[in-house]
This record gives structure tokens, sequence and C-alpha cells, in this order.
């Protein structure tokens, strides 16, 4: 899930538009509410997020070593107005990037991964057996034959990928998936796609990489 932050209603609203288009969920704020929610906002919650996306927020001014002293996910400005103080002051303030506006969400979503695996200093791919999963949304690789998925599944093979050999919940999955303010999904959705998800590699591989757990969750074993 992203977190976006603007005063502008327009301006999340239309990202979370175009980010889902990209199969990726998305949490729009008002300056004054994203504070709130920072501050009281459950870990869990928070594990859930790839990214903080700050925009115009107006008057108030949002920290974004704030918003690292509870999470590790890049923070990133959105800037409109191309000048080399305000970049140097967002820099100043905190921020892992500054991104110039009008800019792709695919090029954001780039970032997002280049920044990452800077941080965690490790491969934009996991590699189990014959199973190479990418980070950066690329449909994964079985014996180097790239293996096509829905959107979905494909974000949830990834989201397992990070926490490979992790037990993770399905209400951890489902809010990295499809954000924990989606209340138009019900999240035994999310039983459905692992199970599609699950067939389909154990038709490729000859076997299931997936343990699950009843009440504990799901691992992708390694």
């Amino acid at each position: 899930m992203i977190v976006i932050v603007d005063e502008r209603d327009l301006v999340t609203d239309g990202y979370n538009s175009l980010f889902d288009r990209e199969g990726v969920a998305t949490a729009g704020f008002k300056p004054s509410e994203f504070e709130d929610w920072v501050d009281s906002a459950a870990d869990d919650d928070l594990k859930a997020v790839r990214a903080f996306l700050i925009g115009d927020c107006d008057k108030t001014e949002i920290s974004p070593r704030k918003i690292k002293g509870r999470s590790s996910a890049p923070v990133i400005a959105l800037s409109e107005q191309h000048s080399l103080d305000k970049i140097l002051g967002f820099f100043e303030a905190g921020v892992d990037d500054v991104i110039r506006k009008p800019v792709h969400v695919r090029e954001i979503l780039a970032r997002i991964a280049a920044i990452s695996r800077r941080a965690q200093d490790e491969a934009s791919f996991t590699e189990i057996g014959a199973l190479r999963i990418y980070t950066d949304g690329r449909d994964p690789e079985i014996d180097g034959k790239v293996m096509p998925l829905p959107r979905r599944e494909r974000r949830i093979l990834e989201y397992l990928a990070v926490n490979a050999g992790r037990r993770v919940t399905k209400t951890q999955v489902f809010n990295a998936i499809y954000g924990i303010f989606d209340e138009e999904v019900e999240e035994n959705v999310v039983e459905s796609h692992i199970s599609k998800l699950r067939r389909k590699l154990r038709e490729k591989l000859g076997h299931d990489p997936i343990d699950s757990k009843r009440f504990l969750g799901y691992r992708l074993m390694t």
C-alpha cells in the first residue's frame, strides 16, 4: 500500500485511480488527518505501507523524520515547483527522494523499488529453487521462463518473497495488497487469490512452495 498526503481530494483520488490500474493499493490523507494517523496507527498497519508520497500540504508541515520514527518505508516528496531551494529543503527535512510533477506512476514505483533496494542492500529478486520472484513489478520466472500472473497474485507473491521464511497473516497480506482502508473488498478474497496462485505454482514447479497454517497465515518456503 502507498500512502498519499495532499490537501486536495482531486489529487489523492487521481493517484488512487492510477495506482489501482497497476494493482497497487493506496490510502489518501489530508495533512491534518495524516499526523493523527501516524501517531496512532497500529504497527501492522504501518508495516503494510510501501511508501509515503508527500504532495501539497499547504501551511501544514509534514515531518519525514517523524514518519521514519515509525516506519522504514521511503518518504518521497512530490514537487510542483521546480525550484532548487525547494528541492534542497525537502532533502534537508529528511525525504528519500524528490519527484517533479507531472510524473507517471510507473516511474514512482520504480523509484520506490530502487530506494528500498538500497536501504535493504538486497537484490531486486528472490530465488527459491527454480523460482525467481522480482520485486519491481515484473512477472516471476521458473527455470528462466516468464510465468505471467494477474496483478493481485503477483503482488501477493512479491509480498511473500519479501517476507520469505517468515509467516504472515491473512490480514497482513490483505493490508499490503488492498490497503487498510478498503471497505469494499472482503478480507477473504486473499484466500481465493492465494489458492489460485498455489495451484499455478504447483503445476509449474511440481510442488507447493507456500506453506499455509490455519489461523497463523502463510509462509514462502526457502
